[in-house]
């Protein structure tokens, strides 16, 4: 018995297929991105193939029941993802003044740097110890330390560290231009790092392993400067360090 009872020689139904696969791959690409992706790469493929092999056979309760749990499914996942798909559907009337600002919000940023590139080095001039985090893409879950809420300054950062002050120990963690909080304190990696290394360096490698911040480290012991990023510790001078930071800064995951 021939089950293939769909005519392809008609160029109707050949563009129905055309643009139902498609609309499934742009579905099934945006989902990917936006969504759980093993979810979406089980999920979608499955459904596509029995609509499409219901549509090719003619099996109408086949093709609708895949309809249906594409649709159910799709609707479920918007609910459960709406945070995501928040940037699509939230419209912001002053994204034009934004847009007109960005090129003022890049030059703070570039200053940012620069305050902190000065600031390592004073820190390790004076060899005083000191450990800073700068968010990317991911916050960083702070369950302890001090919220600051403050604009970076040198005079700020340098306080901070000093030694003897209430917040000198554990980190301060920085997003764009702002000070969040100080006196952060990291679960340490536990892998085996080559050479002597204290708490802040170990600190540093473990919030490094969890997230794409760059964290700043410098020895109270030697005033050496490193960087750790992407789980590795890297060291640096106090005269290749903006370099070196704003590399990390700007580097794609």
């Amino acid at each position: 018995m021939n089950f293939l009872v769909v005519d392809f020689s008609q160029v109707n139904t050949i563009l129905d297929l055309i643009f139902a696969i498609i609309l499934f791959a742009i579905v099934l690409v945006f989902s990917v991105r936006k969504v759980n992706k093993i979810f979406a790469w089980i999920f979608y493929p499955t459904v596509y193939a029995t609509i499409i092999l219901g549509f090719i056979f003619q099996l109408n309760l086949l093709t609708y029941a895949g309809l249906a749990i594409f649709v159910i499914g799709s609707v479920i996942s918007l609910f459960v993802n709406a945070s995501e798909y928040r940037y699509f559907i939230q419209k912001d009337p002053n994204l034009r003044n934004k847009k007109k600002e960005s090129s003022k919000d890049k030059q703070s940023v570039e200053d940012c740097y620069k305050i902190i590139a000065e600031t390592v080095k004073t820190l390790s001039r004076t060899k005083t110890g000191a450990l800073m985090t700068f968010e990317k893409t991911e916050e960083i879950d702070i369950k302890n330390g001090v919220k600051i809420n403050a604009p970076v300054s040198q005079e700020l950062l340098v306080t901070i560290f000093y030694p003897g002050t209430r917040l000198h120990d554990g980190a301060v963690v920085i997003s764009g231009t702002e000070i969040i909080a100080a006196s952060v304190f990291y679960t340490p990696t536990t892998r085996a790092l080559a050479g002597k290394y204290g708490s802040r360096h170990r600190a540093a490698v473990g919030i490094a392993e969890v997230s794409d911040s760059v964290t700043v480290v410098v020895s109270e012991e030697t005033g050496r400067i490193s960087l750790a990023y992407k789980s590795r510790l890297e060291h640096t001078t106090a005269d290749d360090f903006l370099n070196d930071f704003i590399d990390c800064m700007n580097a794609k995951d």
